[in-house]
């Protein structure tokens, strides 16, 4: 690869004492002198000419009356010097937080074109530290740690030793990114309530054509549905979270790909909007490891499995021995086949290589 050209940006600048320095030594002229001109102390000079006092507008237009150019040239030459000086210290602050990036999904974020494709080399790294803390919108690693790592302990997961704070906070950041572009109206519960009514509906058409209804559904109650790919390590299916007192969010990554668990994690998600507080972030799993649920989490399963299989059937599900029975209960119901063979597969009344085909694959590029 190829790499393009960096600028050429040197480790020192030159303070505006310099130009001073050129000029005295053109005119022949000490610094006490110049001090007597400037009505200034020598010591005032030195440190001028060392770059240790700053140019202020009343310096610089004694120098434009003393030694000539413009009060803004002077101001201009202080400014430059001041700017280089915070390039470097800039610099030096990255070069010592390059260890943060081993925290986080550097590549896959450069495949993603989220970053600049680069090699993880020294020289690369302060760049990548710069442009992932503008990725965050955050000013360092330790507000980082704050903003979004420090979210850990809102965190309900299910594989708790496996999961990587990095990769969760990243693609969080990407939801967040995405939701920050849709401004929707203020959330209104009962609109929403009407919304996951309509949106069960839903669960019978392709992907193509239920995704942008939901989405309108959602967004016009206030809630922000977005679809962002699940991140290597992150181990998550979805969120439900608030982004300010008068806006929801919903991000899945369908995680499990199949018709069955998206419908179950989107319904999951929006119990936590419509029962929970707006201070915790729900962040769930599908069905994976030891359950860490807290009794928030196990209202919001038992809402989503009711709401999609009201309790009044639950007795019918044991008798659906053939995928027959399966189509024909669902179309009763009213939602897909394949939610009730996943609910079938959940709760051991069948095995879990039996009827799949009656579910449905999702993929982002089908979606999208």
């Amino acid at each position: 690869m190829i790499e393009t050209t960096r600028p050429f940006t040197p480790d020192w600048v030159s303070p505006p004492g310099d130009t001073i320095a050129d000029i005295l030594e053109e005119r022949d002229w000490t610094q006490v002198q110049l001090a007597d001109r400037l009505g200034y102390t020598t010591k005032h000079i030195s440190q001028l000419i060392n770059g240790k006092a700053p140019i202020n507008e009343e310096t610089a237009l004694k120098l434009e009356r003393v030694l000539g150019s413009t009060t803004a040239f002077w101001l201009n030459r202080e400014a430059q010097y001041r700017a280089g000086l915070a390039r470097i210290e800039e610099e030096n602050r990255l070069k010592g937080w390059t260890p943060w990036l081993d925290q986080l999904p550097v590549k896959e974020l450069m495949n993603q074109g989220v970053i600049p494709k680069c090699r993880l080399i020294a020289k690369n790294k302060p760049s990548l530290v710069k442009k992932l803390l503008q990725f965050f919108g955050v000013a360092s690693p330790e507000d980082w740690q704050n903003c979004y790592a420090g979210m850990e302990v809102a965190f309900r997961r299910t594989r708790e030793e496996q999961s990587d704070v990095g990769a969760i906070s990243t693609w969080l950041r990407l939801g967040e990114i995405k939701a920050e572009k849709l401004d929707s109206p203020k959330y209104s519960k009962p609109k929403f309530e009407k919304a996951v009514r309509q949106i069960r509906t839903l669960t019978v058409l392709s992907p193509e054509e239920f995704e942008p209804q939901m989405q309108k559904l959602c967004w016009e109650a206030g809630v922000v549905l977005v679809l962002i790919p699940s991140i290597k390590k992150a181990h998550v299916s979805g969120v439900a979270r608030w982004l300010n007192p008068h806006k929801a969010l919903i991000q899945l990554s369908l995680y499990g790909k199949t018709n069955d668990r998206f419908w179950f994690n989107f319904f999951h998600e929006a119990a936590h909007i419509l029962l929970h507080d707006k201070e915790n972030i729900f962040l769930d799993e599908w069905n994976s490891g030891e359950s860490l649920k807290s009794e928030q989490e196990g209202e919001a399963d038992k809402w989503s499995r009711e709401f999609l299989i009201p309790r009044e059937y639950e007795g019918e599900l044991a008798k659906l021995k053939s995928e027959t029975d399966v189509i024909d209960f669902a179309e009763r119901i009213g939602i897909h086949s394949g939610i009730i063979v996943g609910r079938l597969q959940h709760d051991h009344l069948i095995d879990p290589s039996w009827m799949n085909g009656l579910k449905v694959s999702l993929h982002f590029k089908a979606i999208e």
